[in-house]
């Protein structure tokens, strides 16, 4: 199997972020124009800005807990030259959910789903980091 596939996801979660980013400069320009913002405050204080922009920006910090696993254990997998099937769809399945994780944040903020859907990402880095540990372990990568 190509092992270059596994930075396919990884780009899916990486243009995330960035449009994460984007979302959120967009929302603090809108946010300052309609006057929703405690100028005096904004620079120190999270909650100068609307509920809206809050989010959002909730989201970016949430973009850089998980996901720098999912990135560490997927150049793991790459450079053990370990990627395989399984590996491929657990970071599929990570990327997909970390897109109903920012939407789910973002628009509704239902906490239930949020947790669920963050929970199900969490055991997809898991998997691949029990398979980068199981190849590491394998008795012919040792000697």
């Amino acid at each position: 199997m190509n092992r270059n596939l596994i930075f396919a996801p990884v780009l899916v979660q990486v243009l995330l972020t960035l449009t994460v980013y984007t979302l959120l400069a967009w929302a603090k320009s809108r946010a300052i124009k309609l006057g929703q913002v405690d100028m005096a405050r904004r620079a120190l204080h999270d909650d100068a800005w609307p509920e809206s922009v809050m989010k959002i920006n909730n989201n970016i910090r949430n973009q850089f807990e998980v996901p720098v696993v999912f990135y560490v254990v997927s150049f793991t997998l790459w450079a053990l030259d370990a990627v395989g099937i399984a590996a491929l769809i657990a970071a599929w399945l990570f990327a997909t959910g970390r897109i109903v994780h920012a939407y789910t944040h973002i628009v509704p903020n239902y906490v239930p789903v949020r947790r669920k859907v963050f929970t199900f990402g969490w055991l997809m880095v898991m998997v691949m980091a029990v398979l980068a540990v199981w190849d590491l372990l394998d008795p012919e990568n040792l000697l």
